[in-house]
């Protein structure tokens, strides 16, 4: 079934039309004694032949060059698109009027440098000479087809430049005159197109030397001259016929439509993507005046209409359209002017959807085509077709400034063009966190509830998260707040408009429960003052649980490699949540408590339990439960595990006057003087014994302590509890005998029976020392005197050697011998063997007492180095330095002789 196009055809001014000028400014005239039979154009030339035989070569310049091709008439000429070859035509002799083929290659030139003919035969139609109507050749070379005036059609199939290779055959026959053909390519095969009067034929040539059968696409035919093919880019070509009421479009196989063109039309030509139609004049009919128009079939308008002289042949070469115009055969030029041009005359018309095809149609730069849209959509928009106009900016995203748009539709009375134009926005990921704010205050503002969950659902990832779920929030959406959270994984905002807008404490503490461990330990941070205020019971339960094992909700078992399912452990720091119980202590304290039952924690969770135990037992009145609250206090004191930092706690306990605690904290500390003091403070003399007898090998101090203190004492039993103080003073030797009698001189009521005892013991015990030095004086005093009388006779008179038996066999002497000063005697041999690693220098049996004798010497000599550097430390730090250095006289210190330096 045809279709029929039937509009208004809107005519435009596209070309512009002149006569054509040589380089001199002159009107070409070079063809005005020449009847202009046949033209063509390819290859940057236009080739015209005429009625006395010659074939004429014109260049751009419109320099022109003739070869006598025939003696008589050139009827047809073809030139290939893809070769220099030219194809043409003509008579040679009036009498017999056999038409010439001949075959040229106008790259070469023959012997006499002329234009090469490669091929030139008679074309006769079964022996007899017939009139050829119409010529075509394909662009391969391979097929050449004559048409002629009896219906006959013959194609030559092979090289057409070449005679040997090439055969010819009557593909077609008809009783009406050939009148157009055209080759057209498909993937299989050449079609070639034919017309008549009467029909339009398409004939598939195969690879096979016989071709197919003919097919009949229309039983109306056109006139000579008034068929074409025409390509558009991206389509297959279509065959287009002229006829008077219309034009005619034909696949390969079968008819296409047709568009109502009504015109007495001579010569139809294809150009570019227009059909250029030469019709008869319809003011001057049965006149030498034409009309040329040229159609613009794809935008449905009328390019160009001129009317011309008689118009003879059309070719297009060098980006324009020629005309051979009237009996002097002038060309004129017609040029299509340039785009920006045509989109000026369209613009001032206000044909913008015309001007936005014909910039498409010719691939203007996409910026342009946006600028197109634009002053569109501005012309729509000052006439108040607001849909229409964002229509037309919506096509303008992504190269047009998105402000632009918005400022113009901010009213509320457009806020439905606003929404569309802001919703593509997002669809193209174009949109930033201001036009994310204000598509969700469109869709608030309407309301649209529909939009706002489309939006959410289908745009989920092209706007800004955090910006969504502040408006919704802004606008009272919270069920939309809390989905887009919800989506997006925003727990942080989620619990916020859970807790902040919907005050559900509940279902915000059940889903940080179902998180993973990192995003439950965040959100419990920022909202876990507020869950514990409203919720205290669940909350503290989900904080003892994320600090110990947490585990989502629901979570299954951790595989390990082996697929066994195990426990994958992690925990919070209980540290981080003491802050969120700033306002109630008591769970506070359950949290601390369960934290140490469970675990070990830091020194900051005993001492923040310890400080919280102390306040309670402050401030409690009933004896019962101070009690019990004390002895919480010192389980926690007392617990092997505590961590809690020694002296802070002392600090504590001191500030809250526990004394218990500060009692144990003394003792565990080594402040063991301290713990003495505490019981002086409080007048606790069995107490301050006890702790004597207790600590006093640790910390001797203590009885000297204890002692300074009964000393101030003014009560009998200070006198009593010192007699054992006195008593363990003179075991341990801790003072001296004066400095004791010194402190007991400042107590009145400490009499001479108090330290009598004392006192004569120390002087029993200094005598006998005294005694026990002189014994050793004199000892050492005649051992001195007998070793000098030794090392005299050994330095004034010869030493005797009077042994008769070896020192270490017992044997009896004989020489070689061995005779040391020290009056030991030694076979050799038994020397050699008994010194063992002794070099022989001393005697092997005085050898160990010696060795031990230097030894001591030497420890001697270090301790006596050590000494020194003591006593100069002490000397410095000391009040009275005549006592220390009188001490250090007797420990030998200044005994060594200065270096003689």
């Amino acid at each position: 079934m045809r279709i029929h196009w039937r509009f208004y055809w809107s005519v435009f001014s596209f070309f512009d039309c002149e006569v054509a000028k040589t380089t001199d400014s002159r009107p070409f005239d070079s063809l005005k004694e020449e009847n202009v039979t046949a033209c063509t154009s390819g290859r940057s030339q236009i080739i015209v032949g005429g009625d006395r035989g010659s074939i004429h070569f014109i260049t751009r310049s419109l320099e022109i060059s003739s070869v006598k091709a025939y003696n008589r008439t050139v009827s047809h000429l073809f030139h290939l698109k893809k070769y220099s070859i030219l194809v043409s035509i003509g008579e040679d002799e009036e009498e017999d009027r056999v038409p010439i083929v001949k075959v040229w290659d106008l790259d070469k030139l023959d012997k006499d440098r002329n234009r090469f003919v490669c091929r030139s035969f008679p074309l006769l139609l079964d022996q007899q000479v017939k009139k050829v109507t119409c010529l075509a050749v394909h662009d391969s070379l391979s097929y050449m087809a004559f048409g002629f005036e009896t219906g006959q059609i013959l194609l030559y199939r092979g090289d057409v430049t070449r005679e040997r290779h090439s055969k010819q055959r009557t593909i077609y026959e008809d009783v009406h005159a050939i009148t157009g053909l055209e080759f057209c390519n498909t993937q299989n095969d050449a079609v070639l197109f034919v017309t008549t009067e009467y029909h339009v034929i398409s004939i598939a040539i195969g690879i096979k030397e016989k071709c197919d059968v003919p097919v009949i696409l229309d039983q109306q035919g056109c006139a000579p001259k008034c068929m074409t093919l025409h390509y558009t880019e991206g389509n297959a070509p279509r065959l287009v016929v002229a006829r008077p009421e219309a034009l005619y479009f034909y696949e390969t196989k079968e008819r296409g439509p047709c568009i109502a063109v009504q015109a007495n039309k001579q010569l139809i030509y294809s150009f570019r993507n227009y059909i250029v139609i030469v019709s008869e004049a319809a003011s001057s009919k049965g006149s030498d005046m034409s009309t040329i128009s040229i159609y613009d079939i794809e935008n449905k308008l009328i390019a160009f209409t001129f009317p011309l002289p008689k118009v003879s042949g059309l070719v297009a070469e060098w980006g324009s359209l020629y005309a051979f115009c009237g009996i002097d055969n002038k060309i004129n030029q017609i040029e299509e002017k340039d785009t920006q041009t045509k989109l000026d005359i369209l613009f001032r018309k206000t044909r913008y959807e015309l001007a936005i095809q014909i910039a498409e149609n010719q691939n203007y730069d996409h910026d342009g085509i946006v600028d197109i849209y634009r002053q569109y959509g501005d012309n729509l928009y000052r006439q108040g077709d607001y849909d229409n106009a964002m229509n037309q900016y919506l096509k303008t995203i992504g190269r047009l400034e998105a402000s632009y748009v918005i400022r113009k539709f901010l009213d509320s009375s457009r806020i439905h063009n606003l929404t569309a134009y802001i919703e593509e926005l997002h669809a193209r990921k174009l949109a930033n966190n201001d036009h994310t704010t204000l598509l969700l205050n469109c869709y608030t503002r309407l309301p649209d509830h529909s939009g706002l969950d489309k939006f959410i659902e289908e745009h989920d990832d092209n706007f800004d998260v955090e910006t969504a779920i502040k408006v919704c929030r802004q606008a009272g959406y919270f069920k939309h707040a809390l989905k887009i959270a919800l989506r997006h994984k925003r727990h942080n905002l989620y619990l916020k408009t859970l807790l902040e807008d919907v005050k559900d404490y509940k279902s915000a503490l059940d889903y940080l429960g179902r998180l993973q461990f990192d995003d439950a330990l965040t959100t419990m941070k920022d909202y876990g003052k507020i869950l514990l205020k409203n919720v205290p019971e669940q909350t503290t339960t989900l904080l003892k649980r994320l600090c110990t094992d947490y585990k989502p909700i629901d979570e299954p078992l951790i595989k390990d490699e082996r697929g066994l399912e195990v426990t994958g452990i992690v925990k919070a720091l209980p540290d981080e949540f003491i802050h969120i119980f700033v306002d109630d202590a008591g769970r506070l304290i359950d949290f601390l408590q369960h934290m140490i039952n469970v675990q070990a924690c830091s020194s900051l969770v005993y001492g923040t339990l310890l400080e919280l135990r102390l306040q309670e037992y402050v401030h409690e009145n009933d004896l019962g439960a101070k009690i019990d609250k004390e002895r919480k206090i010192l389980e926690l004191l007392h617990c092997e595990n505590s961590k809690y930092d020694i002296h802070h706690a002392l600090v504590l306990c001191q500030m809250n006057n526990f004394k218990a605690g500060i009692l144990f904290l003394y003792e565990k500390a080594g402040f063991y003087q301290q713990v003495v003091r505490h019981h002086m403070e409080n007048k606790e003399y069995s107490q301050i014994i006890d702790t004597c007898k207790k600590f006093g090998k640790e910390d001797p101090g203590v009885w000297v302590q204890a002692l300074a203190f009964l000393a101030k004492g003014e009560e009998d039993s200070c006198r009593m509890h010192m007699k054992e103080v006195l008593a363990h003073i003179d075991i341990h030797n801790l003072l001296p005998p004066l400095l004791v009698i010194q402190t007991l001189a400042h107590n009145s009521n400490a009499t001479l029976s108090v330290v009598k005892d004392y006192i004569v013991k120390r002087l029993q015990k200094e005598k006998e020392e005294i005694n026990e030095d002189e014994r050793l004086i004199k000892q050492y005093g005649e051992e001195t005197a007998k070793m000098r009388g030794d090392i005299e006779s050994l330095s004034t008179s010869a030493r005797i050697f009077q042994s008769e038996k070896c020192s270490a066999c017992s044997h009896p002497l004989d020489l070689p011998t061995v005779h040391f000063l020290c009056q030991h005697s030694f076979h050799e041999h038994c020397f050699e063997s008994y010194a063992g690693s002794n070099e022989g220098n001393e005697c092997p049996v005085c050898l160990a007492d010696n060795q031990k004798f230097l030894q001591m010497l030497a420890a001697q000599e270090r301790d006596g180095k050590d000494l020194y550097n003591k006593f100069k430390q002490e000397l410095e730090r000391a009040k009275d330095g005549f006592t220390v250095v009188a001490d250090y006289f007797g420990k030998g210190v200044f005994s060594q002789n200065p270096n003689p330096s």
